[in-house]
């Protein structure tokens, strides 16, 4: 966890400037100290942007439908939030990379955010998650700027309830925009709203209960094992024993054909460097 005595002024350049394919997307690489850093230079130097935390069922669902592949690739930043991505990063890249889950660089951020001055705004979940967030927020962060937070209805919202919505977030002028609505409708929120939304808006998903202490996390431990999917099997096995057995299974085939042609040399990894 970052302390406020880390605090410096954004560069002039991104502290991130390198992607890496795994499968078809391409996720930002780094240390999870410039993650950070990384988002508080886009809400400064970028008028609309927004950041996808990837996991395995988000590099699936990229792998098999193009239109949200493209979602993510053009996201700001896409971390590798879950762990089997940062250590098939390595295996791939050669290089240590962090985990960076939004579990960990929401309270991060929060933190920095108020240090530094910053507003945020959080978005999406229920009115009972957002006001149990925003009371540990303010008991945690006394000095967070807390432009607000809105619970929209669970229904594809109007033209004219979505203007109003954008609208209300641009007039309290946050910096950083927390998007509570789940995978893959937050980041299809977010991508349809940059240029909209004048803010560095962020797909957090679960990241608001465990916050709040409305769920438990498991230990660093399982965490480093990369067991957190069997927990979350454990509490929805109903919704997620078929999104598991295949999203897994299919990640795992996918995973090792990749080490494999790059163990033999058959297959050129690739970097790109962010604008």
């Amino acid at each position: 966890m970052l302390t406020n005595d880390t605090y410096t002024s954004p560069a002039v350049t991104p502290p991130l400037q390198l992607k890496r394919r795994l499968l078809t997307a391409d996720i930002t690489a780094g240390s999870f100290k410039n993650f950070v850093e990384q988002v508080f230079w886009l809400s400064e130097h970028k008028k609309s942007s927004y950041v996808c935390f990837a996991n395995v069922h988000m590099l699936v669902e990229a792998y098999k439908d193009r239109d949200f592949n493209n979602i993510l690739n053009n996201a700001d930043v896409a971390t590798p939030d879950g762990g089997p991505l940062s250590k098939l990063m390595k295996m791939l890249y050669g290089q240590q990379q962090d985990r960076v889950a939004g579990m960990d660089l929401l309270p991060a951020l929060l933190q920095q955010a108020a240090a530094r001055g910053k507003s945020v705004y959080f978005y999406g979940s229920t009115d009972d998650v957002l006001e149990a967030v925003v009371e540990t927020a303010k008991k945690k962060h006394p000095k967070l700027k807390i432009a607000g937070y809105y619970s929209p209805p669970f229904r594809k919202l109007t033209y004219i309830e979505d203007t109003a919505i954008v609208n209300m977030i641009n007039d309290a002028n946050p910096d950083l925009v927390f998007v509570a609505l789940g995978c893959p409708k937050q980041e299809r929120w977010m991508a349809e709203h940059k240029g909209k939304v004048n803010a560095c808006m962020l797909g957090v998903g679960q990241a608001y209960m465990t916050f709040a202490g409305l769920e438990k996390r498991l230990p660093k431990w399982a965490r480093d094992l990369s067991l957190e999917w069997v927990y979350r099997l454990w509490q929805e096995p109903k919704r997620l024993w078929k999104r598991y057995l295949v999203t897994n299974s299919l990640f795992v085939a996918l995973a090792l054909k990749l080490v494999v042609q790059r163990m033999v040399g058959k297959s050129s990894v690739q970097e790109s460097i962010t604008g």
